[in-house]
């Protein structure tokens, strides 16, 4: 068999494209089903529902690999078409996904299968059957580190470092209509609270090597006080989280954070949660909905667990979003104006 380094990166990951086919026949009958697929028609409705409510803000949160397995211009698309307001993630799913093929690279698909030993051989990464060539990554990773060598050492927010990524990409992006391009366009804001468990940590260990005495670094608190203050300034707000983890807590905790700082808010009004995880180790990916609601984070009203692995479903109910089209009508809220 051939093992050479072309030969496992030679089919691209094709990203799926929800304005191109009409999933709103396909939610229509599932939710006259059982199981997941009702579950699934429930989460578009109640979807659907946040962007008809012209009062809500809307969070996507972003967890795992569904970015590089072919949802990167999906997510975009929300974006894009005003169908969210501000992005919670994780620094991978932003940078070593997103960032990484604005500069021009791929992700290509492969095999669970394939003997990793190999692939190591080659300098070549995977997730589940998609690979990444490492040197590209790496190239991902010294990029990063020469933004940060450009900018003023300070301390910065994630949200305020990957905007200058997006006026970094205007300029010098290689695929156009990137997540953090389109956002960038678009005043929506992206926090990535565990931000250095990615490239950018790389690059900006790098960068603070380079410069041991006047370097930038990230300030995960102010980035928290930020997020909250879209949530006092919204809040109704709705939540469409794809994975769990960190992201899925960092929004959801900004509720309590607003109470504790005085301000009269609402719990998140309508949530929807797309996760493969359960509640089995007492956690869920951090915690159910109905759990969170024990916390004062999530009303149980419009919720929806839906317990899927969220290639399979996400595209269904972001095209029948986009086709119900109640997302014309929404105003354009320009949160990363606030911070200005």
């Amino acid at each position: 068999m051939d093992h050479n380094k072309s030969s496992f990166l030679s089919n691209t990951v094709e990203h799926i494209n929800i304005t191109s086919f009409d999933a709103r026949p396909i939610i229509d009958s599932m939710a006259k089903m059982s199981f997941v697929s009702r579950e699934t028609a429930n989460a578009a409705k109640i979807y659907n529902n946040m962007l008809k409510d012209k009062n809500c803000t809307i969070f996507l949160t972003l967890a795992g690999s569904t970015s590089a397995a072919g949802c990167m211009k999906l997510y975009a698309d929300l974006v894009k078409y005003n169908m969210v307001d501000a992005i919670v993630a994780t620094g991978a799913s932003i940078i070593d996904m997103d960032f990484f093929e604005a500069l021009g690279f791929r992700h290509y698909q492969g095999s669970q299968f394939q003997d990793d030993s190999i692939l190591r051989k080659n300098y070549i990464d995977r997730i589940y059957d998609t690979y990444i060539d490492e040197e590209e990554l790496q190239n991902c990773d010294r990029v990063i580190g020469e933004i940060a060598d450009t900018l003023e050492p300070r301390a910065y927010t994630s949200r305020e470092f990957i905007y200058e990524l997006g006026k970094y990409l205007k300029s010098n992006g290689k695929k156009k209509n990137s997540l953090i391009e389109l956002a960038y366009d678009k005043n929506v804001p992206i926090f990535c609270p565990a931000f250095t468990d990615s490239s950018a940590g790389f690059g900006l260990v790098m960068h603070q090597e380079r410069n041991p005495k006047n370097h930038l670094t990230i300030d995960s608190i102010k980035e928290f006080r930020e997020l909250t203050e879209i949530k006092i300034q919204s809040n109704v707000s709705g939540l469409m989280m794809v994975g769990g983890g960190v992201p899925k807590n960092f929004v959801q905790d900004t509720v309590i954070c607003a109470e504790l700082l005085d301000k009269k808010i609402e719990m998140h009004k309508y949530a929807v949660q797309i996760t493969v995880a359960d509640s089995r180790d007492g956690a869920c990916s951090s915690s159910t909905l109905k759990e969170a609601s024990s916390w004062g984070k999530v009303d149980t009203v419009q919720e929806q667990m839906v317990y899927a692995e969220a290639t399979s479903v996400m595209p269904l109910i972001a095209s029948d979003a986009y086709h119900r089209r109640f997302w014309e009508k929404r105003p354009i809220r320009n949160f990363s104006k606030i911070f200005n």
